[in-house]
């Protein structure tokens, strides 16, 4: 069992698989992208199954797998059928932009996943193009109507941004009205590669579900599910919901059961700090799996108590250059 000295069990693991992207959001990196990892800094396909394995034997049953965009690498289909028979695993999902998802549906539920995180920020085509610098949200939306169409939950995570999309907070809430999806806003968080954090965040999860309530002020506040990172509200009436997530407040961060793993295999605690471990290197040296996992606990144990904790530790490069690419989001 993974444990942290703040009595948490830890049982949810994101992989990020890539840094590549083939969307160029403002907020999550420069126009002209990131310096991109070259093949052999990241953890071969293997190389993940094998961490996951051990890591399932640990206590780990959920496992998101985030990029990037994950459907950018090679092979990454074969190497998602792989992860989704490994023993102990309860949930496979993942995040994904959408552009190259819509083809792999099917196939998506075959392996058994339940539920996807398509991010999307707005339904304005114009504004799709100046936030993420291409054209295409027709294919992020062929991607939400095959999800549905398959039986795969859909939680819509879009980013508030001043100046950008709160215009869409309103129509990202009608799609629930006939569509059973959770559409979740995102508080805007100091993550676009360019060393830019934000002094003042104008559009915190109290603005946003100000400017929800004044148009549906019949919304109820629902139960959250144990480990919640989101709010959850019901309009009456909707087949869907409505979620806000504190993400720069980072409210929720008492009850956090989740690890991240980079592309390059570095074990972060908190995605506000600094990487603890290179698992990537430990598998490399030989170490055995035994070795690994008491590595991995060791880690886990001195995880922080919140997302401020660790930003106070967190290094002056790694602050400059974090990029929601190179960390798994």
């Amino acid at each position: 069992m993974l444990l942290d000295k703040h009595g948490r069990k830890v049982n949810y693991l994101r992989l990020a698989v890539t840094d590549r992207c083939n969307l160029r959001c403002f907020y999550c990196m420069p126009e002209e992208g990131i310096n991109w990892l070259g093949r052999k800094e990241l953890m071969t396909y293997e190389e993940m199954l094998h961490i996951s394995a051990v890591l399932l034997k640990m206590g780990v049953e959920k496992i998101r797998i985030t990029g990037g965009e994950p459907f950018v690498r090679k092979d990454f289909m074969s190497f998602l059928t792989s992860l989704s028979k490994l023993q102990g695993l309860q949930e496979l999902t993942m995040t994904t932009n959408g552009v190259l998802t819509a083809p792999f549906v099917p196939a998506l539920k075959k392996i058994g996943v339940r539920s996807i995180n398509l991010s999307l920020d707005t339904l304005d085509r114009n504004r799709f193009f100046a936030i993420t610098r291409r054209d295409e949200l027709p294919r992020v939306l062929e991607t939400m109507e095959a999800l549905l169409q398959h039986g795969i939950a859909v939680k819509l995570n879009a980013v508030v941004m001043e100046g950008k999309n709160t215009e869409d907070i309103l129509p990202l809430v009608e799609l629930t009205r006939d569509l059973p999806i959770s559409v979740r806003f995102i508080e805007e968080m100091p993550f676009n590669g360019e060393g830019n954090h934000y002094a003042n965040l104008t559009w915190d999860h109290f603005r946003i579900l100000d400017a929800i309530r004044e148009k549906f002020p019949e919304i109820k506040k629902v139960p959250d599910p144990p480990f919640s990172t989101s709010y959850n509200y019901q309009i009456p009436g909707h087949k869907g919901n409505v979620g806000v997530i504190a993400a720069y407040t980072r409210s929720f961060c008492g009850t956090c059961n989740r690890i991240r793993l980079t592309p390059q295999g570095a074990l972060q605690t908190c995605l506000y700090g600094d990487s603890v471990l290179n698992v990537r290197d430990l598998m490399r040296s030989g170490l055995d799996e035994e070795g690994l996992g008491a590595a991995v606990a060791k880690a886990v144990w001195e995880k922080e108590k919140d997302g401020w904790e660790a930003e106070k530790k967190q290094s002056v490069q790694s602050r400059l250059n974090a990029s929601m690419a190179t960390i798994g989001g």
